[in-house]
């Protein structure tokens, strides 16, 4: 069963950890002056199997379900967990090369496109793709000489998405966006800013599909007040992710992009290659990928954010409703 820190673990090992902790929790650069890539040659350790593991989550509701999955099935293969959490990438990325978080969720086009950029600088061309098969190849190498083992993609992906109201898609028998580009509506976008300029937002649906976006309602990604802007009319369509679980409480409905824009950010465990690099470890963790889809994600977010469930408990009842965990 899962932990606290120092119970059952190497002590030394847990003080690093509550160390690092504490530095994550206050934002400092310190942890990131572990063996990065750009100060040592590339890791070429033995695959590792440790027993007491540290699993990452990044703080936000989807992250923090992953882990606590993670943990569970971790746990269940026999090993001794905690949960760790960290705010940005910018700070469990270097610990999870330095052993101080051995496992984190992840998402493939992301990660690859970031650790790309962290190698070639924010300027590098990107490297993901809409193909997951290609984003993987990718990411494997540049995840491998950092000493990180990607295990394989599952089936649910979190990516961009594009909602409008369900009596808006009834009125113009909407399903996809090539159905909205076909129908030649002008639509007003909430969304963030940087939708302006960014290839997957506005550029994206005009290239791509053809839509007409005459303007961006600047009140962010899936916030609330996106949503509401869409469901009273005074905006026709809304940037939200696909495992929004809410949509249903606005009356809204995804369009499927059916010729895909957006890349494959599908979930992925990371994980160090030195610690946790054993078969038996992978294979705990890909029990998930055969089970987890992009619906069942959506609802799991939703039984907390909307349900005020605690994650840990939706996490083990999800695993045992699929067989992955013995109930009681």
């Amino acid at each position: 069963m899962r932990t606290g820190l120092g119970a059952g673990a190497d002590p030394v090992r847990a003080a690093v950890t509550a160390a690092l902790t504490v530095l994550m929790a206050v934002a400092l650069p310190a942890c990131t002056t572990g063996p990065s890539l750009e100060t040592r040659s590339a890791i070429t350790a033995s695959p590792g199997d440790s027993h007491d593991l540290a699993i990452g989550s990044a703080g936000f509701t989807e992250s923090e379900l992953l882990a606590q999955m993670y943990a569970a099935l971790l746990d269940h293969a026999g090993y001794r967990t905690r949960v760790l959490t960290v705010g940005n990438r910018e700070l469990y990325e270097p610990a999870l090369e330095a052993g101080q978080i051995d496992v984190v969720p992840e998402y493939a086009a992301t990660f690859a496109d970031w650790l790309n950029a962290k190698k070639k600088g924010p300027k590098a061309p990107p490297v993901a793709s809409p193909d997951l098969d290609v984003t993987m190849a990718a990411l494997r190498r540049l995840a491998g000489p950092r000493g990180l083992t990607v295990l394989p993609a599952g089936r649910a992906v979190d990516q961009n998405a594009f909602a409008v109201s369900a009596a808006y898609a009834r009125r113009h028998h909407l399903k996809t966006l090539s159905d909205l580009g076909r129908a030649k509506l002008p639509v007003r976008l909430a969304a963030g800013d940087e939708c302006v300029q960014r290839p997957f937002c506005a550029p994206g649906l005009k290239k791509r599909y053809g839509i007409n976006i005459t303007a961006i309602d600047p009140k962010g990604v899936g916030t609330t007040p996106a949503k509401q802007a869409v469901q009273n009319g005074q905006d026709q369509m809304v940037l939200t992710t696909s495992t929004d679980a809410t949509l249903d409480q606005f009356g809204l409905v995804l369009l499927a992009d059916d010729k895909k824009l957006q890349n494959a950010d599908y979930v992925v465990p990371v994980v160090n290659h030195a610690r946790v690099g054993s078969a038996r470890a992978a294979a705990a963790l890909n029990r998930l990928n055969k089970v987890l889809t992009t619906a069942d994600l959506a609802h799991l977010n939703e039984q907390v954010d909307s349900w005020r469930r605690l994650p840990a408990d939706v996490a083990r009842n999800y695993l045992q409703s699929k067989g992955l965990l013995p109930k009681g």
